[in-house]
């Protein structure tokens, strides 16, 4: 049996899927190679699904900064000097801010209280969640389903493809949000080997009652909110600067499923930075985390391949960055022309 990767993204816009596939790539070698492991990825696939809810994707080779389509954010490598000052008295806010935002905003059946405040927080920091789960306020339901459903479709038909394998689910921000639905209401016939969030916004008072309203409809009235029945092992990273992640301990959240799984929560670092701006939310940051490298060296070493198959994941690799290498190129020369015209 095979391992395998399977990567789903976060908010916003993004760029192209074979370059983001790419850089999340490049990040999880870095962190391998920083932490002394072989840095010898099993296969991987991203399942891209921003050109759901935007146009174009971001180009790298924009330069208008007032342009929608302008990438600020690309892949680097971590800063040669990064200093993080002692958060404690943070994490000490934090923690109290978590315990009276769920006593204010939660009821015991994990229903929402003054969901209006929780209106606004979506529409002005969260639009894709927004977008994501705005038929409950559309007229027209099947019209505001279709989004959502063709989110969750892109991620089922990718682990249906790779079910006879061992999957690491890795998801980041908004990301994790679709992995939780689709592994508890569509994909529990599915094992998950190992389930990996990053920032993830899972522990927000929203969140929770979005899946309790589901649980309460799909159980006809009963509320449980647990791991996904599917998954062997969750590991949940969050940096404690990560806005996003501000409920960062997930095992709290969460019961145990039938493997007595719950999240293992890590308060990582993350080290993104450019142009001396740091962004602790950024999924390349967490990539290269030692923690992260970790839990990633250790499902690597899980994996027993032939010879054979050694050879094909090393061929399919090849032919990947070789197509990589043409789209950029051919990105470059339309950006180019298009600046002329």
């Amino acid at each position: 049996m095979a391992n395998v990767i399977i990567e789903i993204h976060g908010l916003g816009n993004k760029p192209p899927k074979n370059l983001l596939e790419r850089w999340w790539e490049r990040a999880m070698i870095e962190g391998l190679k920083s932490n002394n492991y072989k840095a010898n990825l099993p296969k991987y696939e991203m399942v891209y699904w921003a050109d759901i809810l935007h146009d174009q994707p971001l180009n790298q080779f924009e330069k208008n900064e007032d342009s929608p389509y302008y990438l600020d954010e690309i892949y680097v490598r971590r800063p040669k000097l990064f200093v993080r000052e002692n958060h404690d008295t943070r994490k000490k806010v934090v923690n109290f801010v978590n315990r009276q935002l769920n006593k204010f905003l939660l009821n015991e059946d994990f229903s929402l209280n003054y969901s209006f405040i929780t209106d606004v927080i979506l529409g002005n920091y969260f639009q894709d969640l927004q977008t994501y789960y705005q038929e409950e306020s559309e007229s027209n339901e099947e019209s505001a389903n279709k989004i959502k459903e063709s989110i969750r479709l892109r991620l089922l038909k990718v682990l249906e493809k790779y079910k006879g394998d061992d999957i690491m689910l890795i998801a980041h921000s908004m990301g994790s949000i679709i992995a939780f639905d689709v592994l508890s209401f569509l994909a529990n016939h599915i094992q998950i080997h190992t389930f990996v969030t990053i920032g993830s916004p899972l522990g927000l008072p929203i969140v929770v009652s979005k899946f309790a309203d589901e649980q309460r409809v799909r159980n006809n009235g009963g509320t449980l909110i647990a791991t996904p029945p599917n998954v062997k092992s969750w590991y949940n990273f969050a940096d404690i600067l990560d806005k996003v992640a501000l409920n960062y301990e997930l095992g709290d959240d969460f019961k145990e499923n039938r493997f007595g799984v719950k999240p293992i929560d890590y308060l990582v670092e993350n080290n993104y930075q450019i142009n001396k701006i740091s962004n602790p939310h950024k999924s390349y940051g967490y990539l290269r985390t030692p923690e992260f490298a970790q839990v990633l060296n250790n499902f690597i070493l899980s994996e027993r391949l032939t010879l054979k198959q050694k050879f094909n994941r090393k061929a399919i690799v090849f032919v990947k960055r070789t197509k990589l290498k043409v789209s950029i190129q051919r990105r470059k020369v339309q950006t180019w022309f298009r600046k002329r015209r």
